[in-house]
């Protein structure tokens, strides 16, 4: 490691001040200690947002789970109203990395972070949630931008999550041995206005698959998943998995989603 500066503000408003002054929010550091560690990231202020409540903690708001940004994954999939309202997001969170990773994670740092194989993206985008921030609130469809790229803008933190209550939803994923990572995750929400499908792992990024949607929308079952074509071409091919494996991992994931959403 190198020498850096470290701060850990106690107000949402402290911590802003310190990131527009040129400080890098450090979240959980699930990703960005590692990150600094390999000098990949190198920034010369860290501020830590462990100590900021008002970003911390779940309620709801009308039938919507507010999930604060610095809230642990441990936590979010612990909560009563997580598990009663979205149950797909608890298990979904509960499935993240180890007991140690889901102690120190937090879902803004996941979510700002956009990792193309993080499971919280996948979550934020079928549900159709909102991304709160300090400036504005954003749709998850307008929030993911690509590879590590989100819509925040400098000095603009992530507060708040904001998921709606689905009629079903399920979360299925393929993990990487190694690193728990997704190789291939699905997550279905079935709404009154049809359903959202939302594909982690396979891509440069989360994204939606239209083909898959207007179908389940159709038959919210596996069978109607079986002939829905799945294009390679835009997926992604490395040591683990060829694109046409990841392809029929997405059906697979899919069908099991669906299957375990009617359960």
């Amino acid at each position: 490691m190198y020498r850096f500066d470290y701060e850990k503000p106690g107000s949402l408003a402290a911590a802003l001040s310190q990131v527009g002054a040129g400080g890098q929010a450090l979240a959980g550091g699930q990703t960005l200690i590692a990150a600094m560690k390999q000098r990949l990231s190198q920034p010369e202020k860290l501020v830590d947002l462990a100590g900021v409540s008002e970003i911390q903690g779940i309620c709801m708001d009308g039938n919507t789970v507010v999930v604060g940004a610095m809230t642990r994954h441990q936590d979010v999939a612990g909560h009563p109203d997580v598990q009663r309202h979205v149950p797909a997001l608890a298990a979904l969170a509960n499935g993240i990395g180890d007991k140690q990773v889901r102690a120190m994670g937090t879902i803004g740092g996941s979510v700002a972070n956009n990792d193309p194989a993080a499971c919280y993206p996948s979550a934020v985008l079928a549900l159709g949630a909102t991304v709160r921030t300090n400036r504005r609130t954003i749709a998850a469809d307008d929030f993911f931008l690509g590879l590590y790229a989100t819509a925040l803008e400098p000095g603009e933190l992530i507060t708040a999550v904001h998921f709606p209550k689905p009629q079903r939803a399920a979360y299925a994923k393929f993990k990487q041995p190694a690193s728990r990572y997704a190789l291939v995750g699905v997550f279905v929400a079935q709404f009154a206005s049809g359903v959202r499908v939302a594909i982690t792992g396979a891509g440069n990024g989360v994204f939606r698959h239209a083909g898959l949607e207007a179908a389940l929308s159709k038959d919210f079952s596996a069978k109607a998943v079986e002939g829905i074509a799945i294009d390679a071409a835009d997926l992604n091919s490395d040591i683990h998995a060829s694109a046409e494996y990841r392809a029929a991992l997405i059906k697979v994931q899919t069908q099991r989603a669906v299957a375990a959403a009617l359960a």
